[in-house]
């Protein structure tokens, strides 16, 4: 039954997928990656990597898709239709994925991968405690910067999708 729902959710992942970086309206791009990311939340959910899961529905489809449908109503480009590119480049696009998914598959098949048996049990207190240790082996100042980053990103993208200059007008009304 696993392996029928693990198909299952790799169809929808990859149609989502596809239909996200098709599609020519920025809104529904979007609730496609939606889709995709909980897709792989049920990965998650299937290996019973619960808080792995959680965490996926939490900070990816929930929180990284709420600030970019934010970002899109921002700068009123909720319509915006994309541009179709140009045969050449989706041609040249389409044999870089065919040769990435060779190699790829080339990988998978001739590698031979091992499983260990991990005898160590990490439990949820344990990675919050790693998240916010501050002292060696903690990750406070890695995700803290995580999310300067990520403001500035959205800032930067608002400023830029704006591309209004004040004008000596507004600076005479200032």
């Amino acid at each position: 039954m696993e392996k029928y729902i693990f198909y299952i959710l790799s169809v929808i992942i990859v149609a989502f997928a596809i239909a996200s970086v098709s599609s020519r309206k920025m809104l529904r791009s979007v609730v496609y990656l939606l889709f995709a990311l909980c897709g792989i939340a049920g990965f998650y959910f299937l290996i019973d990597y619960n808080f792995l899961a959680a965490v996926q529905l939490t900070v990816y489809a929930g929180g990284i898709i709420v600030l970019i449908i934010f970002s899109v109503l921002l700068v009123h480009h909720i319509e915006m239709e994309l541009e179709i590119a140009k045969r050449s480049k989706q041609l040249l696009i389409g044999l870089t994925c065919f040769i990435g998914l060779g190699v790829f598959l080339y990988t998978i098949y001739n590698h031979t991968f091992n499983v260990i048996q991990n005898t160590n049990t990490t439990i949820t207190r344990d990675i919050g405690a790693k998240l916010l240790r501050y002292e060696v082996g903690g990750f406070i100042l890695p995700f803290e910067v995580v999310s300067i980053l990520l403001l500035a990103a959205m800032i930067g993208s608002i400023v830029i999708a704006k591309g209004k200059k004040l004008t000596t007008k507004n600076d005479e009304a200032l």
